[in-house]
């Protein structure tokens, strides 16, 4: 394809070569160059990859050519990151969470959208099947006005002490369950709920980690009367990799959901939704759309996919834009700070 879109990615952890196996198969994009700081890790890149390596992003943004970049580094880099991306005028697909401060991310958000550059938040769940079938029932009101809601995450990422080290064990690097797992949850929340009025009964409790939180609890409230908590454990050894749960109470049923079945009571038939009356379930395999290459579940390549089209395609919205972002870090901060005024005990 001619006039294939340059692009750059800005760390190769685990993350940085997940996206790179993936957007390297999009046929509208060619894989130009990657910044990292680690010598070994761009001595391997160089050897095996047709990139150009840089140590310092700077130097990248710089010296080669780019159109878009992927940052997947720590989340405490991700604000100079992104405001030398907008300086250089080049598209941006960052991981979660965007950054650790509302007002970074209130920042970011005006400076992208002013320059007409296209911004988009790792949050992989509004790519998953089963939650965008979820949220098209929900916007039909197939369990009529929603009542209450629960929205949990379970992983075992801390199964023993972190030893003080590593950019998980500090909120200012943007470790801790928080910030690493509890955003996405909350922002499972704001894409089919809505973002809460108000924050309260906030719980941090710490199981392995020294200074930072392993679980963290909380409640959200609505101005229309609904109300919801989320509950995040990453230190669980019952879950073999990391489970995102939904569960809505609505006064015409109940929706039971994760990455994987959605599960519906219905409290009478729906002949128009083709639901019957009592427990109706659907697989990822009965709603999933195909896609072109296949890593770690198809969300990850559809998000990349749905990045690259927003850069072809103009007019059309980012279903995870920087402002989505944004409100996920406005009810981040909420958290900590009723748990700093009412929580402690």
């Amino acid at each position: 394809m001619e006039n294939k879109i340059r692009l750059g990615i800005v760390g190769m952890g685990r993350m940085g070569i997940t996206h790179y196996a993936i957007i390297n198969a999009n046929p509208e994009v060619e894989m130009v160059a990657v910044a990292d700081p680690s010598a070994f890790v761009l001595s391997m890149i160089g050897k095996y990859l047709p990139v150009k390596t840089y140590k310092d992003y700077n130097d990248m943004f710089s010296g080669s050519r780019l159109d878009a970049a992927l940052v997947c580094t720590p989340p405490a880099f991700h604000y100079s990151i992104l405001k030398k991306a907008a300086e250089s005028g080049i598209h941006v697909f960052v991981e979660k969470p965007f950054t650790t401060r509302f007002v970074e991310g209130s920042e970011l958000a005006s400076i992208f959208n002013d320059k007409k550059l296209i911004n988009q938040v790792g949050y992989v769940n509004r790519f998953n099947d089963v939650f965008v079938k979820m949220k098209e029932l929900l916007e039909k009101k197939v369990i009529g006005k929603i009542i209450r809601f629960k929205s949990e995450m379970f992983s075992c990422t801390i199964s023993k002490s972190d030893g003080n080290s590593g950019w998980r064990t500090s909120h200012e690097n943007g470790g801790g369950a928080v910030f690493e797992m509890a955003t996405h949850a909350i922002d499972l929340v704001n894409y089919l709920i809505g973002k809460p009025d108000k924050v309260t009964g906030s719980s941090l409790n710490r199981i392995y980690s020294k200074n930072v939180e392993d679980a963290v609890s909380s409640t959200f409230l609505y101005n229309n009367g609904m109300s919801g908590t989320i509950f995040i454990n990453w230190s669980d050894s019952t879950y073999r990799k990391p489970t995102n749960k939904i569960e809505i109470f609505g006064e015409g049923g109940k929706m039971l959901v994760d990455q994987y079945s959605l599960k519906i009571y219905m409290n009478k038939d729906d002949e128009k939704n083709k639901l019957r009356q009592g427990w109706n379930t659907m697989y990822i395999t009965d709603v999933f759309n195909p896609v072109p290459f296949y890593v770690r579940g198809n969300e990850f390549t559809r998000q990349l996919d749905h990045f690259i089209s927003c850069i072809r395609h103009r007019e059309q919205k980012n279903n995870c834009a920087f402002n989505d972002g944004v409100d996920t870090l406005e009810v981040v901060e909420n958290i900590f700070s009723d748990y700093e005024l009412n929580g402690k005990i």
